[in-house]
């Protein structure tokens, strides 16, 4: 801020009216988490009852807010809802709870990686057969290797592989998804996940604002890309966002993938809108995000997250 250096990051619940630099143009986290919620309502209505479970950290917090209105507006009933330190790695308190209430839905919000697969583990183990929601699945195929396919059938997530038949079809998409997809696995085997393609997606749209700009200055180029109106990002057309929820728009909101396992494989199986979502549920989800002290106003009250821990690398 101090330098006034056009900076992206991919939490945008660091975004503030102090941070007028800072801008979230790849990854709206978590707030396209509803567009998943919101699908399976309508694709398995059948399935009424939910646990969720979030870490009290920075990633944690808003992302069990974001389910808890998701949720609600899905008319979903959240049966058990659990936060728990960032650093447990036990999964078992916390499943077994959940499992207690016979929910149809186990919801591990945005967990980190490690306890997303120990949990998951745990609840096959536990012979749970019902749905399994999660933001990640970063290394899905272990997974499914160590449980089965049929046990990961339906498991939604919200990151695609970017080598998914719908992507290739999409004309807005950045340059050759599948080349990409192909290249990095190629050079980082093993290492795909939910952030490895968004360092991409946030240089593409710095390059169109600077082409637009002429100029390479921060002030310029963060000019152009507001003046473009609607941005296009990884997924589509978008929209600069965040007023009431962040204190400044500097997000971008548009369509974002909903993804399921497939055989064994991640599949998108619809691009739900976030801003058709807002339309409709904003009040929900400042209510539950105010609940938790997420809003903007209640970050800089206290000075700062109330609780530390989560970093971009961990995202």
């Amino acid at each position: 801020m101090r330098s006034r250096v056009l900076t992206s990051t991919l939490l945008p619940s660091d975004l503030s009216p102090d941070t007028p630099w800072l801008i979230a143009p790849s990854e709206l986290h978590p707030i396209y988490t509803v567009t998943g919620v919101d699908w399976l309502g309508r694709a398995r209505p059948a399935l009424k009852r939910a646990a969720i479970c979030s870490q009290t950290d920075a990633l944690g917090l808003p992302s069990l807010a974001t389910y808890r209105a998701a949720f609600k507006a899905a008319g979903i009933r959240v049966v058990k809802d659990i936060q728990y330190p960032p650093d447990q790695t036990d999964p078992a308190p916390i499943v077994d709870a959940m499992m207690a209430e016979d929910p149809d839905i186990l919801c591990w919000s945005t967990s980190y990686a490690p306890m997303v697969h120990a949990m998951t583990e745990y609840a096959y183990a536990k012979e749970f057969a019902g749905q399994i929601v999660s933001c990640t699945l970063d290394n899905y195929p272990a997974l499914v290797a160590r449980t089965s396919v049929e046990l990961m059938e339906g498991t939604l997530f919200q990151f695609p592989d970017f080598d998914d038949p719908l992507l290739r079809e999409k004309a807005f998409f950045f340059n050759q998804p599948d080349v990409f997809f192909e290249e990095y696995n190629r050079r980082f085997p093993g290492t795909w996940s939910a952030v490895s393609w968004e360092y991409v997606a946030t240089l593409e749209i710095w390059q169109a604002a600077v082409e637009k700009a002429g100029s390479l200055a921060p002030a310029s180029v963060l000019a152009a890309m507001k003046q473009l109106g609607q941005v296009t990002h990884a997924f589509g057309p978008a929209q600069w966002w965040g007023e009431e929820m962040f204190g400044i728009s500097n997000a971008l909101v548009g369509d974002w993938p909903v993804v399921t396992v497939q055989g064994g494989t991640a599949r998108i199986v619809e691009f739900g809108s976030i801003p058709a979502w807002l339309g409709r549920h904003d009040m929900l989800l400042r209510s539950e995000m105010s609940d938790l002290g997420q809003l903007w106003q209640q970050r800089l009250a206290k000075g700062g997250w109330a609780f530390q821990g989560a970093t971009e690398q961990q995202c």
